[in-house]
């Protein structure tokens, strides 16, 4: 085995690669062979490492110093002065550091990491990376000094509750497989991931596959289980790759398989992929997705604990439901949960996206207020704007104004805003955002997601959407908003699977909070956000306008009029709102109304 002094990770997620993460990646590698030291110095690819907004990104240990920013004419100067002087190059330091190990404890920071705690810190493709870092120790202790009964008992006592949506105590779903008759029971992992904005599950799967798979095989342990499934979404082909390169490496050590650790426990994993569907993340729909049906919900009860894959005792969790298990296991329930509130423990993974400074991936303690979030964290709305609302919980969740900035971050106080955790979404949107188009965007994914299987979701959704759809095509009609009220209401009881009964939430919350932006779209037929093209008007201010022309010249429809050197005028009956005008206006002179 190879030792090295030093270890570079250079993060290749997409907006990274954008900023040119490869060329970073074979400028070190060059570097570090023309000065020496490539048998000292490892350079490593992994996933996102912080938000990716000032990429690209690398951390070098055992130091443990974040770079951004760095580019491939950087990288002589980056070598000389910190693997052959030891000297920190201050300038392409991150410039805060707002994460912290958990272990620092510190009050002043707002993040906390526990499942993404190796994100960005070790190779995901070496099992010895994640051994390094305490890993399959939990595994370890599990099997050689606790029953199954007290595994389930520390999780009870944790307060773990579900992190892929609806929040069910983990403890008791695990309680539930393993009281359910039967000799066969099932373990499996729900890493279809489909929310807009989101991709907490593939952060944790390509970039610390290893707990995903320790944690499946406690709870495997605890429940019964000698077979597991990792659901994950063919959209994720480095997770997959990934998760098959740990699974036969833990294979190859004797963590997976027949007797482990030489316990008398055997079990094994496989990954099933998932072919897109958003319905498939509902469990007994990806249930039936594994069995190699169609991907459709059935009525519960029964419950998946007690018939559920091949009509089997079945435990789903998902990615980060499990990453959380190997780490509660070794440090015990009390230290879980002195993280949270008193209903809500431990942390929890955001995916930060939307009208944002600073968008990426975070995990905070449950409780923390969406300011703390927004703004400590975020840093604050783009270009100085003023905050409007934030979309929690995916397509099923709700928009929660800016009066409830202060709100805590539980289950408890979310519900009671008009939304859900979810699996951890969180787009924001400043003062320029519609939220009748922004209702009308998530029903428009819902409504193309509906497996079609009930009448309530199938056509339900899709006439919300008409309605929507009308509403900010300027045609909206007395009436609407009592009859979306009353759609809204209908689907939500009769709908067969939390897509259906979770598909009008946006369209609720934008009502709740937003009542008088639906009004003004349908009774002044005005936008008020001057978003929705039809009910936006175009003009050329007289005091502004020089007579250029290049505004009539570059209109598409001859929609504007006025001689050189005179004041232009545009002609909305002709004008179809392209904005063409007030891009090559270059006196300002064009405004919306």
């Amino acid at each position: 085995m190879k030792y090295y002094r030093s270890h570079v990770l250079v993060c290749v997620d997409p907006e990274c690669l954008q900023k040119g993460a490869h060329e970073l990646v074979d400028a070190l590698q060059d570097e570090l062979v023309a000065t020496g030291l490539i048998d000292e110095v490892q350079v490593l690819e992994t996933s996102r490492i912080g938000g990716c907004s000032l990429g690209p990104e690398m951390m070098v240990y055992p130091e443990g110093v974040h770079y951004v920013g760095v580019t491939p004419d950087d990288v002589p100067y980056l070598v000389e002065e910190h693997f052959l002087k030891g000297r920190v190059v201050n300038k392409f330091q991150m410039p805060t550091t707002k994460v912290v190990d958990e272990e620092l404890g510190a009050p002043t920071q707002k993040e906390v990491r526990i499942v993404l705690r190796n994100c960005g810190k070790i190779d995901p493709e070496n099992i010895e990376d994640y051994i390094a870092e305490d890993g399959y120790q939990a595994l370890a202790k599990v099997l050689t000094e606790m029953t199954p009964e007290e595994v389930i008992d520390t999780v009870l006592k944790s307060g773990l509750r579900g992190r892929g949506g609806a929040g069910f105590p983990t403890g008791k779903k695990w309680q539930f497989t393993r009281q359910a008759p039967g000799d066969i029971k099932y373990v499996v992992c729900n890493a279809d991931e489909g929310d807009p904005g989101a991709f907490m599950n593939r952060r944790v799967l390509e970039g610390d596959p290893h707990s995903v798979i320790e944690g499946m095989i406690i709870a495997a342990y605890a429940i019964g289980a000698h077979q597991g499934y990792i659901y994950c979404r063919a959209e994720y082909p480095v997770a997959v790759s990934t998760l098959n390169i740990a699974i036969q490496q833990a294979r190859n050590l004797g963590l997976l398989g027949k007797d482990i650790l030489g316990s008398g426990f055997d079990f094994d994993l496989e990954v099933r992929m998932g072919a897109g569907a958003f319905v498939c993340g509902e469990e007994t729909a990806l249930i039936a997705s594994i069995e190699g049906r169609r991907g459709e919900p059935r009525p519960r009860p029964p419950f998946p604990a007690v018939q559920g894959l091949w009509n089997k005792p079945t435990n789903v969790n998902n990615v980060e439901t499990y990453a959380n298990i190997p780490q509660i296991i070794l440090k015990g329930a009390e230290w879980y949960a002195s993280y949270g509130t008193e209903k809500s423990k431990g942390t929890k993974t955001f995916a930060l996206a939307g009208d944002l400074n600073h968008t990426g991936l975070i995990e905070v303690p449950l409780g923390i207020t969406l300011r703390e979030i927004i703004y400590d964290v975020g840093g604050g709305i783009k270009d100085g704007k003023a905050f409007k609302a934030v979309q929690i919980g995916g397509p099923m969740g709700g928009c929660v104004p800016a009066e409830y900035l202060d709100l805590p971050l539980d289950y408890e106080s979310l519900a009671q805003a008009g939304t859900i955790m979810g699996s951890g979404g969180m787009i924001v949107l400043d003062e320029d955002t519609c939220m009748v188009d922004v209702a009308r965007y998530f029903m428009d994914f819902t409504q193309d997601e509906s497996c079609g299987k009930c009448t309530p979701c199938r056509v339900g959704t899709r006439r919300i959407l008409e309605i929507l759809t009308r509403i900010c095509d300027g045609k909206g009609q007395d009436g609407d908003i009592e009859l979306l009220e009353n759609l809204c209401q209908e689907i939500r009881t009769n709908s067969l699977c939390g897509l259906g009964q979770g598909a009008p939430n946006p369209v609720v919350s934008t009502l709740r909070y937003f009542r008088d932006e639906y009004e003004a779209h349908i009774y002044e037929k005005r936008c008020p956000a001057k978003v929705c093209r039809a009910l936006i008007r175009y003009e050329i201010l007289p005091d502004a306008c020089t007579g250029c022309t290049v505004c009539a010249r570059n209109c598409p429809v001859n929609a504007i009029s006025g001689e050189r050197r005179q004041t232009h005028v545009i002609d909305p009956d002709t004008c179809i709102r392209c904005g063409i005008c007030m891009q090559v206006c270059n006196f300002n002179a064009v405004v919306i109304e």
